[in-house]
């Protein structure tokens, strides 16, 4: 059955949802449970969630100049704590622990939800993923949300399954030739090489296209 992807925007409020989503889950994990791989990746849950931190603070920087760089990212330092860990322009106290962890992703989503509703559609931004507008912006932090929550709750052992339209929403944004034969959520993540669809081998390489459907 072919599926008719959704035309409705993204939106400041969708983002705003999958933090809180995306948060509440994580208020489940176990404490002890934080230096374990994050599912398929080779960070730990603790490195994932710190860079999922950093991904939100990321593009609300990005957007926040008077005039945005369009060909480079505004430029923090970025730096790793272990070889082959996330580079990062924060970071997470990790004395602070879990509940730190779950207070600065929160805020800097809050950060990217306030930028995202302040800042003019006109506007445009730099990504490796293309130049790229404030609903890009706020539906690539829903990606990064979705999808590193996912990680999170494969490492963890919890429950996770976001809202069809939010993924839907995001899906017709930023992968416009998504399978229209497959639910949202699994499609969302076959579409960020985290699993397989009848007849699609898990993807070794992806990206989203960012830039607005009319300036493609």
């Amino acid at each position: 059955m072919t599926m008719i992807r959704s035309t409705q925007p993204v939106t400041p409020d969708d983002l705003d949802l999958a933090v809180r989503l995306a948060v509440d889950t994580l208020r489940a994990a176990p404490e002890a449970g934080w230096d374990q791989p994050a599912g398929s990746l080779e960070w730990t849950c603790w490195e994932t969630a710190e860079h999922l931190a950093d991904d939100l603070f990321s593009y609300a920087a990005q957007i926040g100049p008077r005039t945005p760089p369009l060909e480079r990212e505004v430029p923090f330092s970025w730096t790793r704590t272990r070889a082959g860990g996330p580079a990062n322009a924060i970071g997470v106290d990790r004395a602070a622990g879990p509940a730190g962890m779950l207070q600065v992703l929160e805020t800097t989503g809050a950060l990217l939800v306030a930028m995202a509703r302040c800042t003019p559609p006109q506007v445009r931004a730099h990504h490796i993923f293309g130049i790229s507008d404030p609903e890009g912006f706020t539906a690539m932090g829903i990606v990064e949300i979705l999808a590193h929550t996912h990680d999170l709750a494969e490492g963890f052992g919890l429950p996770w399954a976001p809202p069809a339209e939010l993924c839907e929403r995001v899906l017709a944004r930023l992968f416009p030739d998504s399978p229209a034969d497959a639910e949202p959520w699994p499609a969302l993540l076959w579409c960020t090489g985290r699993g397989e669809l009848p007849g699609r081998p898990r993807l070794t390489k992806w990206r989203w296209n960012g830039v607005p459907a009319a300036e493609r």
